[in-house]
């Protein structure tokens, strides 16, 4: 299989982890007998600094001319006395919108070995976190109209929006990834206050009746934030919209134990993807050879499995990380204080990236 990769390095530790997933990736092909070639793409902050823009329309291009994008993180403080319109998370939105990618997939879950890592109590931890938060990722407020008055009083207007045909295919794609898994789905709304939420709530019951194998729930975002803490168990998949995921899928992702471990699909109506790890660019560590690459190798993997369709190839990078957690390696972020930590190995970014390569083994 020959396939075309946008990769977007970004700023920050962004180049040191996408160069760990790139080498993983060169390491998957040659072990089962694939050529992925690679277009460098510059967007967020480098992109500001050299354009003046955080994604021009030639970079765009590359992205929309690619089989799939894998990122790594834009933006940091350098950037943020630009105008909203010029800085590096703006190219983001602009590269979701243009991608067409109205669906972000982020799974929550807990790998044993790093259990003890989870800031949850030992017993809930134990009953499983295993779930997928749907996010719809191109509508609502973030894409809404954005507005300050300066008449009398200063007032800033953000404006939340969604159809029906928005909330129809986002909803779809929670069922179908429902029926893939344990066959449960729970719609996060806030239907008690927002006319948004009721609109979503009705759809999302229209749509449960073309799915009667897969059990529909609804929770209010409140809740459901306490829910995740609480029990997380009791979720399979969850479905909601723009800004609710965002933070819920922030939450999600800590009772794990690290973002550094966590990867994200975005995916439209074609199997082109926009991949990343879930995490920033966490500028205090860049150069340092401290991050942990981890998830952006498993973004690889899930680009591998949903835009590629390489079951294969996908179950053998996630094995490989298994087996070096398994050999007792952690990065600084997944390494237990104390006594705990002393029958682990520390490893660097380039390490890490080293060992699962070491460890891939073809099925």
């Amino acid at each position: 299989m020959e396939k075309k990769i946008a990769v977007i390095r970004g700023d920050g530790i962004g180049p040191e982890i996408i160069g760990e997933a790139v080498a993983v990736l060169d390491a998957v092909a040659a072990l089962y007998g694939h050529t992925f070639t690679y277009d460098e793409v510059i967007m967020g902050g480098g992109a500001c600094d050299r354009w003046g823009d955080p994604l021009p329309p030639e970079m765009l291009q590359k992205c929309l001319d690619s089989d799939s994008v894998l990122l790594g993180a834009v933006g940091g403080p350098k950037w943020n006395a630009l105008p909203a319109e010029k800085r590096p998370e703006k190219g983001l939105l602009r590269l979701r919108s243009g991608m067409e990618v109205f669906s972000n997939n982020r799974p929550a879950k807990i790998w044993p070995q790093l259990a003890d890592a989870s800031p949850l109590r030992p017993e809930i931890v134990a009953r499983g976190i295993d779930f997928i938060i749907v996010r719809e990722l191109t509508g609502g407020i973030y894409f809404g109209e954005h507005r300050t008055d300066h008449a009398g009083e200063i007032k800033a207007v953000d404006v939340m929006a969604y159809t029906e045909s928005e909330i129809e295919r986002i909803g779809r794609i929670g069922f179908e990834t429902a029926r893939k898994r344990d066959k449960r789905l729970c719609s996060v709304e806030k239907s008690n206050v927002l006319d948004c939420s009721r609109l979503w709530k009705a759809v999302m019951h229209r749509l449960a009746e073309e799915y009667p194998d897969v059990e529909l729930t609804d929770m209010l975002v409140d809740n459901c934030a306490m829910q995740i803490v609480k029990d997380p168990a009791q979720f399979d998949v969850i479905v909601t919209e723009n800004m609710f995921g965002d933070i819920l899928s922030d939450e999600a992702s800590m009772i794990t134990g690290s973002i550094g471990m966590i990867p994200s699909s975005s995916l439209g109506e074609g199997t082109r993807g926009l991949y990343e790890p879930i995490h920033g660019s966490a500028p205090d560590i860049a150069g340092k050879d401290i991050a942990n690459p981890t998830g952006a190798i498993l973004a690889a993997a899930m680009m591998l499995r949903y835009s590629f369709d390489l079951e294969r190839e996908a179950s053998c990078i996630e094995r490989a990380v298994s087996s070096v957690l398994d050999a007792g390696y952690r990065t600084a972020d997944i390494l237990p204080a104390g006594e705990a930590g002393v029958s682990c190995k520390k490893a660097g970014c380039r390490d890490m990236g080293r060992l699962i390569i070491e460890h891939l083994t073809k099925e």
